[in-house]
């Protein structure tokens, strides 16, 4: 059977796209010279976490919306190659130091309210005890109850396991077949910047750790002082990560990775003594936008660009996938304004 659609790269919507291809029924082939989540996607943290719902727009619906599919998103993954993902909607809290965010964490939970429709909630809460996390001076922390989190790589192996299980291919090197997806992280997008003469972004480097801390697995996430804390099934908890726009060495760790653990001891006090078991560094596909880029490639038809996923390439996932899916099988274009490779592509003429 002739392959229909070429994904060229292996990371997170790379491989998210192939599955909801494969899982349509149509043959898939992925391509991927270095491995999978070679790029940003295969790191440590694994938080999927919803931006602010002040100031709304069809990019934070869209987002919205793929949270809220994840659970059987992710459900259909395991089913489909028996991977785990680590998936698991545990929520997340954010200490609230001072009245001023008090004021703030107030405001949000009134227009989560009104935006999420009830299909998830954003509350204030005692801060528990236990060092999970350092008790602010309000005593008080947002929660909400929309945040997930998986283990990234295991993520990517249970991707890679239902494409098998779906017969589809992951390949060093191909030639295009059928249609082609270009899903190929930062150097693409650079690459993307270079063709068009458009400056659609590039790499923003993040540096993260693992520790190990057994018994946190079934906590929620904590997003304290700028850093993500992501307890994990297999007994460790991510911290991450830094944010870094000049770098010489894509994949190296450095003495900025080594300030996350004081800061994350400081933000949660049950972390004193954790081990660190392992340490990344890889760089995320930033477009100019600070959006996702997604959509047909101009001038070359049959060829789609997903890209752009920065800190968010996880739990835009699902709706990626779908998106993307549609408009190469069906010819129904439902990427949401805000997201599309033309915005993108104008936004950067008019800089």
């Amino acid at each position: 059977m002739a392959v229909e659609v070429t994904v060229r790269g292996g990371g997170i919507f790379g491989l998210a796209i192939a599955w909801e291809v494969a899982r349509r029924g149509v043959r898939v082939r992925v391509v991927e010279p270095r491995g999978l989540g070679a790029g940003a996607s295969g790191g440590l943290v694994g938080a999927l976490a919803p931006h602010a719902p002040e100031g709304w727009t069809a990019a934070k619906a869209f987002q919205l919306d793929s949270l809220l599919a994840a659970g059987a998103f992710w459900a259909g993954v395991a089913a489909a190659g028996g991977g785990d993902p680590g998936y698991a909607r545990t929520g997340r809290l954010q200490p609230l130091p001072d009245a001023a965010a008090l004021a703030r964490a107030g405001a949000r939970a009134g227009a989560a309210a009104d935006l999420w429709k009830g299909r998830a909630t954003l509350r204030l809460v005692p801060a528990p005890e236990g060092g999970w996390p350092a008790p602010p001076a309000t005593g008080l922390c947002a929660f909400d109850d929309l945040s997930a989190r998986l283990h990234p790589r295991r993520a990517l192996a249970a991707l890679a396991a239902a494409l098998a299980a779906r017969g589809a291919e992951v390949v060093p090197e191909a030639p295009d077949a059928g249609a082609v997806v270009h899903a190929t992280g930062w150097e693409g997008l650079a690459a993307l910047s270079a063709a068009f003469g458009v400056a659609l972004g590039g790499g923003v480097k993040g540096q993260a750790l693992a520790l190990a801390a057994p018994g946190l697995g079934h906590l929620p996430q904590l997003y304290a002082d700028g850093l993500h804390l992501v307890p994990h099934a297999d007994g460790t908890v991510a911290v991450g990560s830094t944010s870094e726009r000049a770098f010489a060495d894509p994949a190296g760790t450095d003495a900025a990775l080594e300030a996350l653990l004081p800061r994350a001891v400081a933000a949660a006090p049950a972390l004193a003594g954790a081990a660190v078991v392992a340490r990344w560094a890889g760089v995320r596909p930033r477009a100019a936008t600070r959006q996702a880029v997604l959509g047909p490639w101009p001038g070359r038809p049959g060829h789609f660009v997903a890209n752009g996923g920065f800190k968010t390439g996880f739990g835009l996932a699902p709706g990626v996938a779908r998106v993307i899916a549609d408009l190469i099988l069906d010819g129904r274009d439902t990427i949401p304004p805000g997201l599309r490779l033309d915005d993108a592509l104008a936004a950067g003429r008019r800089a």
